[in-house]
């Protein structure tokens, strides 16, 4: 019995520190099937994705599974110290530990607790150990215990930073392109600034960001669960939206350049291949087109009506669905595994950008004199 505890209190600590190693440590992703992170996150996040289908009103349902990012990760991390308490709790009764305890119990549940103590270094002394082994498994312990608590009081704030990172790009995206962001609405406002390098600039500046949301991603995967602070806005939402404008881009838009486009599409291509991977995301062959001929025909007038004629014809329709094959599946998986909505290549109705909308518009009084909101907005 002693030989089984100590066998599978070894299998267990060496289980949990290499698991919490390449979690929080290691910058690349694992491929091994088998790990207890991915377990966890396999048999939550299922349960909790089926209880958030029930929920129809869109802000409920987005507030609901905003918590699971954050509230999942406060379980791991407590899992995985109380697997490693368990785990030297069985290596200290199956070295066969001698202890002493102020309530004269000697038994498993007086290990357990000198184990706990021992890894949270609280040193309150009502058990202590008697012999040799169980000295130096109490040594190991309490260096191991303030090496995952120092390790984790780093990894929170760069999970955090990264989040950061990553929303204030997708805040930036809300005046360029709408909420939500749409291919047709981001070319409109780039067509009315009559400003070609913006237009490279901005496309620069997304390549760079889909460069750092795969980096961030790959090295911390349960940054893709946090949701943005917006229900209309999510960063498979900006990804999507910008490989939408990069493959009308480089299809052809008449005097536009399409050469950082180019670069900007494979770097977000890369990305959202990567991710679906990384989170598990399966292929589905019956899904929505997200640009049926109707919408296409729909969104060629009403770039036109903004300045800008897309190229037409048989040969460029053939080129535009290619580009499209490269990434929508892929987005459309990661949304369905996710709970995410993706874009529409056209604002299907107009809505105020987020940066326009406040619950003390409606409040503003109409005063002799007084510009309304609406006449302000009209003409920013």
């Amino acid at each position: 019995m002693k030989i089984l505890a100590l066998v599978a209190g070894s299998i267990l600590v060496f289980a949990i520190l290499l698991d919490a190693f390449e979690t929080i440590v290691l910058p690349r992703r694992v491929t091994r099937s088998f790990r207890f992170t991915a377990l966890f996150y396999r048999f939550t996040w299922r349960p909790w994705a089926a209880m958030a289908r029930f929920v129809r009103a869109p802000r409920r349902r987005e507030s609901y599974l905003s918590y699971f990012g954050p509230l999942s990760l406060i379980v791991l991390l407590a899992l995985w110290a109380f697997a490693l308490i368990v785990g030297f709790a069985l290596l200290q009764y199956g070295a066969g530990t001698q202890v002493h305890a102020a309530s004269g119990s000697t038994g498993f549940g007086a290990v357990m607790y000198f184990s706990g103590s021992t890894f949270f270094t609280l040193g309150l002394g009502d058990v202590v150990p008697l012999s040799g082994a169980s000295r130096g498994l109490a040594v190991l312990e309490s260096g191991v215990g303030f090496g995952f608590l120092a390790m984790v009081i780093g990894y929170l704030p760069v999970i955090y930073s990264s989040f950061s990172r990553r929303e204030v790009e997708i805040s930036l995206l809300d005046a360029r392109a709408g909420s939500p962001p749409s291919a047709q609405e981001f070319l409109s406002r780039m067509a009315g600034a009559h400003n070609q390098p913006l237009l490279d600039r901005f496309l620069h500046q997304w390549e760079h960001w889909a460069a750092e949301v795969l980096e961030s991603h790959i090295s911390y995967p349960v940054l893709a669960l946090f949701r943005s602070q917006h229900i209309n806005q999510s960063w498979l939402g900006a990804l999507t939206t910008i490989l939408d404008v990069s493959a009308l881009t480089i299809v052809g838009i008449d005097g536009v350049p399409s050469n950082q486009a180019r670069l900007t599409f494979a770097m977000a291509r890369h990305a959202v291949v990567d991710l679906a991977q990384v989170v598990g995301a399966q292929y589905e062959v019956n899904v929505a087109d997200r640009l049926p001929p109707a919408a296409l025909a729909n969104l060629r007038h009403a770039l036109t009506a903004n300045g800008l004629q897309l190229r037409a014809g048989e040969e460029a329709d053939r080129k535009l669905l290619v580009l499209r094959s490269m990434y929508e599946p892929y987005v459309q998986a990661l949304a369905d595994r996710l709970l995410l909505r993706l874009p529409e290549w056209s604002s299907l109705a107009k809505v105020k950008d987020n940066w326009r909308s406040s619950p003390w518009d409606k409040l503003i009084p109409k005063q002799d004199g007084s510009v309304p909101v609406a006449v302000v907005e009209e003409h920013f």
